[in-house]
């Protein structure tokens, strides 16, 4: 499955074993447990190095410390993970603002322990972010963190009964069990996004359950002690998964969810105040011959300080392989629809709202969010090589209600836009390069042209060149 609308190409992993494959009969790269799309994954602890118990398989010293026996049976063993990522990123004209460019050095170091005894679990991440640069403006802690203790949990799983299996699992975590451009981990970030609290888990080989109850996590700058959970907001839900097809040629999930999320400070308009909203979709992907698909359909609706809610969140994301051969040609596009609306009035809200996901899929620089957005994404991608992967896109983006705003990708308004009448937001030209050095060292440079249209342009907005590009090492 290629990478979706909120997984850029190069952020997308390769699948591995789950941690206990002995106890899941739900197809693992549908699991719901990280991202699985090539190399390494996303979250570490959905990898499975056992195999490194055979001196055979090893390669090189590091592969020794993939798998690390604590008793002679190999019931109990820890494996060690880590990744360093240098990355530079120059943007012309910061946030579409007239004024000096933006360069950032930025680096992420992350360690972790995962031991295991036996169907018990306990996991252990620390993280760190640099930054440098010339007119980095303030810093942001996804950016900028001394020490983050940013994953710590305990699990027990393993079969409950023939094809049956299932698991518990409490402390901070990463969770993308749900439509990516609902939640991620976003890993464009230095810091990985996490969530404090538990989730519950049963799968057939046919269909899987998810609960699961979360807060957010508030970030500080310094060290592991500044790292709060953020008790002003509430995540949790239901994500099931029915699987339609699992054959070679023909890989198709059926993922229908039901979430409620709170959040006791949300701004909207001039006014901030407490949020309840529910999410209720689906999510329909997977590959059939050369074709391969990601839709989704969402409903929100709730109360914001005492006004209903009422908004859509629609996904298209398609590709077409037309040769296996060659340079490996593929076509695609996807459709992105965020509605808008009543921000700044007084009834409904029918402003869309994402949990945890990023907006790199609708702008490289961050410059817009799918809230009161209608964006057309045609992409092209060839490889020239088994290692190389060019990827070219332009994207059309419309405003859907012409009383609202136009929203940045941190999801704050573009002040003023919700008085020029229009629906033209902008144009973008993006390219991407990722070249899998070695299954530890991958390469990747971006590239992003953004011409604002007229609604962007009437508040004084500029296009903008972005240019970025990182080595990322993992063991």
């Amino acid at each position: 499955m290629p990478p979706q609308p909120s997984t850029p190409p190069a952020e997308a992993v390769t699948p591995r074993a789950p941690s206990s494959p002995a106890t899941f009969t739900y197809p693992a790269h549908a699991d719901g447990f990280g991202i699985k799309l090539g190399g390494y994954n996303a979250s570490r602890w959905a990898e499975d190095w056992r195999g490194m118990r055979n001196p055979g398989k090893r390669d090189d010293p590091l592969d020794r410390l993939k798998y690390l026996p604590i008793d002679a049976d190999g019931i109990a063993y820890v494996t060690l993970s880590g990744e360093i990522r240098l990355r530079e990123q120059y943007v012309s004209q910061p946030g579409l603002l007239p004024g000096d460019h933006r360069r950032e050095q930025l680096l992420r170091v992350f360690a972790g322990a995962d031991v295991h005894v036996g169907p018990l679990r306990a996991f252990g991440e620390l993280a760190h972010g640099g930054l440098a640069g010339y007119n980095i403006g303030a810093p942001a802690a996804k950016s900028r963190n001394d020490l983050f203790a940013q994953q710590y949990f305990v699990e027990l799983s393993g079969s409950i009964a023939r094809g049956l299996a299932g698991g518990v699992r409490y402390g901070r975590q990463e969770f993308s069990d749900g439509a990516p451009g609902l939640i991620s981990v976003k890993d464009d970030n230095s810091i990985h996004t996490e969530l404090n609290g538990g989730r519950a888990w049963l799968s057939f080989a046919q269909f899987r359950a998810d609960i699961f109850d979360f807060k957010q996590t508030m970030l500080g700058m310094g060290g592991s002690g500044d790292d709060r959970i953020d008790h002003a907001t509430r995540f949790s839900g239901v994500t099931f998964g029915v699987v339609l097809a699992n054959s070679a040629k023909r890989k198709v999930f059926f993922d229908p969810f039901f979430w409620r999320e709170r959040n006791d400070m949300l701004k909207w308009g001039k006014v901030s105040g407490l949020e309840l909203r529910h999410y209720y979709g689906a999510r329909l992907w997977g590959s059939t011959g050369r074709l391969t698909f990601d839709w989704l359909v969402n409903h929100q609706d709730g109360e914001y300080r005492d006004r209903p809610i009422d908004a859509w969140f629609l996904q298209a994301a398609q590709t077409y392989a037309l040769s296996g051969k060659g340079l490996k040609p593929k076509p695609g596009i996807h459709f992105d629809y965020g509605s808008g609306g009543g921000a700044y009035g007084t009834g409904t809200i029918r402003n869309t709202r994402t949990i945890t996901a990023g907006s790199i899929a609708y702008s490289y620089q961050l410059v817009l969010n799918l809230t009161n957005l209608f964006q057309v994404s045609p992409n092209f991608t060839i490889s020239p090589s088994k290692s190389l992967d060019l990827t070219a896109e332009v994207q059309h983006s419309l405003r859907v209600d012409e009383s609202d705003a136009v929203y940045r990708g941190a999801g704050t308004a573009y002040a003023g836009t919700q008085l020029v009448r229009g629906a033209h937001v902008g144009d973008a030209a993006r390219l991407q390069a990722t070249w899998k050095v070695t299954p530890r060292v991958s390469v990747i440079g971006r590239y992003e042209y953004f011409e604002p249209g007229a609604v962007l342009k009437a508040v004084g907005s500029k296009a903008s060149h972005f240019l970025a590009g990182w080595v990322s090492l993992r063991f």
